[in-house]
């Protein structure tokens, strides 16, 4: 399956994504990589590994929505069958997301819909929660509000700061995103009237889940 991803940074999700496709785990062609940003270190991971680097810079652009045409005539470019959002921080218009409705990702460093939108392990350090953890969902006009295919969770250890806990989250997102990738290239996880489906089994609304005392 033809696969984009979108990167604004450093894209340790991508590198995760990248590691699946060349050992064989991951039944996908990761086809390009467009970065909103000069210089990250997403666009180098992609070079790196052959694969074709594109630099889209919203700050060319006099609109959110010009810039997201130019993104999606990119995107079809590379005929692509899923759009994968690894730390892209743009918000997409509704035509955007629209016109890849029920084919595109997003990985959001909360329990959604918990702690929607920036600052997630501060938040969640802040209101004393007991576990935080990472959400892989469709993405929709919605922000961060997409039907959720899998969740993993990980608990807030006392001497946690936002440091600390981001980083146990970011293990458990090199875990997940692969594999909900994985489900939709073998066509076991679709998106089907707003709802997140797996194995023909509508999931409940935060997902299939998966829980780690890492």
């Amino acid at each position: 399956m033809k696969v984009v991803v979108l990167v604004s940074g450093g894209g340790s999700n991508l590198q995760a994504l990248i590691d699946g496709q060349q050992d064989g785990s991951l039944p996908i062609e990761i086809a390009a990589v467009i970065s909103n940003r000069p210089g990250v270190k997403g666009l180098d991971r992609a070079r790196d590994n052959g694969i074709s680097a594109e630099l889209l810079d919203h700050k060319n652009f006099d609109s959110r929505d010009d810039f997201d045409a130019s993104l999606m005539n990119l995107i079809d470019s590379f005929d692509a069958e899923l759009i994968v959002l690894a730390g892209f921080m743009r918000i997409l218009t509704p035509q955007f997301t629209g016109h890849y409705v029920g084919r595109m990702l997003n990985i959001h460093p909360s329990l959604l819909p918990k702690y929607q939108g920036l600052h997630t392990h501060q938040r969640a350090l802040d209101a004393a929660d007991s576990e935080h953890g990472v959400s892989v969902h469709f993405v929709t006009a919605e922000l961060d509000g997409g039907p959720i295919a899998i969740q993993a969770r990980v608990p807030v250890l006392l001497d946690d700061d936002a440091n600390s806990l981001a980083k146990r989250v970011q293990a458990q997102e090199h875990v997940i995103y692969p594999l909900a990738v994985k489900w939709f290239a073998l066509q076991r996880l679709t998106m089907k009237d707003n709802l997140a489906v797996l194995d023909n089994k509508v999931l409940p609304n935060n997902g299939y889940q998966i829980d780690t005392s890492v």
